[in-house]
This record gives structure tokens, C-alpha cells and sequence, in this order.
């Protein structure tokens, strides 16, 4: 009896695409999932009503990385948005200690989000008015501050700057992803401040990171599909 090994024979045609098919239905129940959970946080801070709040916001990051990784998604993308949760689940806490180790934990989400943009071209005019930006806002914000925050804070800000700023080298969504990083955060910042603020400033804050979160994730695994270097 011969010992030579059989070639592999191929998957059955009925069996092909499969997997690619169970990874989209999983991707759509991951995004319709987070679509809810998104839903029931903001209408929650809407309606003042903090238990939906406690509830919604920690399932945010977590199905957006689910539907992330059926996408394809690449390892920094996912610690991106994993750093993100931690920062979410940090600043449910009212403590100026839970305050600053959401602001780490969102940083070196940044710093993940830096690293994955490379070194693809971004418009440098850009790159100005976000400098001007940020020299503005820490020079306004800088006296009404807590002193032992203001440090952290503008090293924040600007690592936060730099990341909306390169988001915008991998296309429009990206780019408004980052900026609405930027906003968000810049609406956080002049609470802590003690400005003026917007109607229902939790939401705005929310809603703007929500969809920070969603246009920079999709941005780079359409990117990514696209195969773009």
C-alpha cells in the first residue's frame, strides 16, 4: 500500500463562502447591537435616567470591537478602542483620580491610533488650524483649571490634537472622526473649567465620542479593505 500523501482535497462548493458569511451576519449583529446600546445611552442621558446610562455606556467599545474584527480589523485599531472602554469605565466614576486614569487610558488610545495612521501624507494647512486650536484652547482653559490638572491636561490635549489631526491621512470619515474625538474632549475639558456649558452637556460629550469612535474604526478597516498602504 503506497505511503505518499493525498493531495488535500478542496471545501465542497456548498461550504465556500460560509465563513466569510457567518463572519458578516456576527458583523451586522455587533453593529445593530451597538447602533441599541448607543441609543439607549444617549436617550438615557436624555431622559436623566442614570441607570440606563451605567448600563449602555460600558457595551459600547466592546461591540464596536466585535464588529471591528469581522471587518478585519488590525491589532491597534482593536487596543484603540479597548483603551477607549477603559477610559469609558474610568470616568463613571465622579473622582478626580478616576478622572485622570481615563485621561491615560485614552491617551495610549491615542498614542495606538498614532501608530496606526503611519506616515501616510496628512494637509499640512490642516495640521496648522489644529495647532492653532490647541494653543488656543490650553491658553484659555489654562487659569480656569485645577492647578495639579493643567499639566496633564495640555499634554493631553496635545496628544489628542496630533491623533485627530493624523486621523485625517486615511480620508474624510477618519478626519471627522478625529475632529469629533477633538470636540468631545474640548466639551469635557470646559467642565472640568467650569464654563458656560451646552444643554445637556453628558449627551453632546457622548454623542460626539460615539461617533468619533465609529468614523475612526470604519475609516481604518475601510482603509484597510480598500488596501491601502
Amino acid at each position: 500500500m503506497s505511503t505518499a500523501p493525498s493531495p488535500e482535497r478542496p471545501a465542497p462548493s456548498w461550504a465556500a463562502g460560509r465563513a466569510p458569511a457567518g463572519r458578516d451576519r456576527l458583523g451586522r449583529c455587533a453593529l445593530a447591537a451597538f447602533a441599541a446600546a448607543t441609543a439607549v445611552d444617549l436617550g438615557s442621558l436624555l431622559a436623566d435616567w442614570h441607570p440606563g446610562h451605567l448600563i449602555a455606556k460600558p457595551l459600547l467599545m466592546p461591540l464596536l470591537v466585535a464588529y471591528v474584527i469581522t471587518r478585519g480589523a488590525p491589532r491597534l485599531l482593536v487596543a484603540a478602542l479597548l483603551f477607549g472602554w477603559g477610559g469609558d469605565l474610568a470616568l463613571l466614576f465622579d473622582a478626580e483620580a478616576a478622572f485622570l486614569v481615563g485621561m491615560g487610558s485614552f491617551a495610549v488610545g491615542h498614542v495606538c491610533y498614532l501608530v496606526l495612521f503611519g506616515k501616510r501624507p496628512a494637509n499640512p494647512l490642516l495640521g496648522g488650524a489644529y495647532a492653532l486650536a490647541l494653543l488656543g484652547t490650553v491658553a484659555l482653559l489654562w487659569s480656569d483649571l485645577p492647578a495639579d490638572l493643567r499639566i496633564p491636561v495640555a499634554g493631553y490635549s496635545l496628544l489628542l490634537t496630533a491623533m485627530a489631526f493624523r486621523s485625517s491621512a486615511l480620508g474624510l470619515r477618519a478626519g471627522i472622526g478625529g475632529a469629533l474625538f477633538l470636540l468631545s474632549d474640548t466639551l469635557i475639558a470646559s467642565g472640568v473649567a467650569e464654563w458656560p456649558q451646552p444643554p445637556r452637556p453628558d449627551f453632546w460629550i457622548m454623542a460626539t465620542y460615539v461617533a468619533a469612535q465609529y468614523l475612526l474604526a470604519t475609516g481604518a478597516t475601510t482603509t484597510r479593505e480598500a488596501g491601502v498602504p
